[in-house]
């Protein structure tokens, strides 16, 4: 008996041709991508270096017709020229801008969390009309509450003091709105079982949302903080006295109607920022994941 054997076709060998076209799709996007993010980059700093450049320069050398890519006499001589200036006491107002700053922070982050947290957690037939109450306030202008406030605060005698400064604003209601719509994205199973051990809303708020909420809290007090130093208009109204003036307002006092000081506007400018550089790199991981978590969610 003759047994047939099947024949086995053998199959054509896979090219790898379409997995290296892929590859090299994928080397050339990712090449692209870091040649804009580089350029990108570039783009940013580029106010940093005019900035830096100007602040170790003269003034003719600021205004002059020909560029140079830095002075050729770099004049570090204007650090000590901006911190002895009597008529500007510089170190003072950075500390004022520190102090307010930090406070208006704390001021703003535990008032506003507390507000939102009630909002979004504890039962109350009026909640809704308050909610619609605190956004009301975002359609009122400034300019609005901006003489009302000062009449106040100058009647209470908190012209020329951190009270003046700090107080009044350490109410917003956009920060209130967005602790009120994380907090409504918060799991309510925590409180219950917080609830459960005897807590009540106070404890449940300070020692297990606020613990499990840092990375949005950062996120806020970056913000608040970054606002609270770059405020000039109520400190420059408040602070009548050189030593309540905060920096934004000593940077104003370089440039006037009759002289403009370039080299101090510019080596004034970059010290102010550096607080602020710092707080950001510190922050910038929680900033991120902060503002993702608001979820905006109602």
């Amino acid at each position: 008996m003759t047994t047939t054997i099947p024949k086995v076709r053998k199959s054509a060998p896979k090219s790898d041709t379409p997995s290296r076209v892929r590859r090299g799709g994928g080397v050339m996007s990712s090449t692209g991508l870091y040649i804009a993010t580089g350029v990108a980059a570039l783009l940013f700093l580029i106010p940093f270096y005019i900035l830096v450049r100007n602040a170790l320069s003269t003034d003719a050398e600021i205004t002059g017709e020909s560029w140079k890519f830095f002075p050729t006499d770099i004049q570090w001589g204007n650090i000590s020229e901006l911190f002895g200036d009597e008529t500007v006491p510089f170190a003072q107002t950075l500390w004022n801008s520190a102090v307010v700053a930090t406070l208006h922070t704390v001021g703003v982050l535990l008032v506003c969390s507390l507000a939102g947290y009630g909002l979004a957690r504890i039962p109350y037939k009026h909640a809704n009309k308050v909610f619609y109450a605190v956004l009301g306030t975002l359609m009122v202008p400034t300019a609005v509450t901006f003489v009302p406030s000062f009449v106040l605060v100058s009647s209470l005698g908190w012209v020329d003091t951190y009270r003046g400064l700090i107080i009044p604003g350490l109410f917003s209601g956009f920060t209130c709105f967005l602790f009120r719509q994380y907090f409504l994205g918060f799991p309510k199973e925590l409180e219950e079982a917080a609830r459960m051990d005897g807590l009540g809303y106070w404890g449940a708020y300070w020692r297990v949302v606020v613990p499990n909420s840092l990375n949005f809290f950062a996120a806020m007090a970056t913000i608040t903080f970054i606002a609270g130093w770059n405020a000039f208009l109520w400190p420059l109204v408040i602070g009548q006295d050189p030593s309540s003036w905060t920096v934004q307002v000593a940077l104003s006092s370089y440039m006037t109607n009759q002289t403009v000081v370039f080299h101090m506007i510019f080596m004034a400018t970059a010290i102010s920022i550096l607080p602020l550089v710092f707080v950001f790199l510190f922050l910038q991981r929680w900033l991120v994941q902060g503002i993702a978590q608001t979820g905006i969610k109602g």
